[in-house]
């Protein structure tokens, strides 16, 4: 059985007073595809962002290769190999294509080698190579969430957590935004996918958790999950 990367118990966070996330556990383990999925509202993005290190953890606890990160800032995190694409994409759109990919590569142990590792995100989203020298904020929906998919790749992650990659997607873009997904994970990087589009996630992942209200309420392999009568009749339309 693969590694545990990330191994999350009983957190609690929110904003400000009010808490969106209470008691919320999962693992996601090494080199497989994890989805959250949930109705909007659910409190799978404020989940990332405490993951990530964007909002504090009030309590519980997050083990990253079984050091907890709860105490940690978010840039610490990224530079023990965890990234955030987050939810819009969040290009820097007067830059070029590659400009952005180098941005990608901050910490001092991403920059080594980023030069092939932009070489590698050309070989895996050959747009972003015909488009390499385009400003950011003139490519397409789906070609800005392929450049911030491979933003987030520059940094090297061992875990990467994605808020929402299909928003606002065409269902073509939305197909080639999955697929890359795949190839993500086939390259031996873990994923922590968060989506409303729960069929379409719930096709490409290895295990699944539903949240509602804060807390998850099931979990399981992901074609289990498929199956499962309450899911179908809430949000598989079955």
């Amino acid at each position: 059985m693969s590694e545990c990367l990330l191994y999350c118990s009983e957190i609690v966070s929110g904003y400000g007073d009010a808490l969106v996330l209470h008691g919320v556990g999962l693992k996601v383990r090494a080199g497989t595809i994890t989805a959250l999925v949930g109705a909007n509202g659910a409190g799978k993005s404020t989940l990332m962002r405490t993951l990530i290190g964007l909002l504090p953890l009030r309590s519980g606890s997050i083990l990253y290769r079984g050091q907890e990160l709860g105490g940690s800032e978010a840039a610490d995190r990224v530079a023990a190999g965890i990234a955030l694409v987050p939810e819009g994409r969040l290009v820097f759109p007067d830059l070029t294509v590659e400009q952005n990919l180098y941005l990608g590569a901050y910490t001092p142990r991403a920059r080594t080698g980023r030069a092939t590792r932009i070489r590698e995100m050309y070989n895996i989203f050959e747009r972003l190579r015909e488009r390499r020298a385009q400003a950011a904020g003139t490519l397409s929906g789906g070609e800005q969430q392929m450049l911030a998919l491979a933003r987030g790749l520059m940094s090297d992650p061992a875990l990467l957590l994605l808020d929402e990659p299909s928003l606002g997607l065409a269902p073509q873009m939305v197909r080639q935004v999955f697929e890359s997904v795949v190839r993500i994970r086939d390259r031996g990087i873990a994923i922590l996918i968060v989506e409303q589009d729960v069929a379409g996630t719930l096709g490409i992942a290895d295990y699944a958790y539903l949240m509602e209200n804060g807390r998850i309420t099931k979990s399981g392999d992901a074609a289990s999950m498929r199956n499962d009568p309450e899911i179908l009749a809430s949000y598989l339309g079955g």
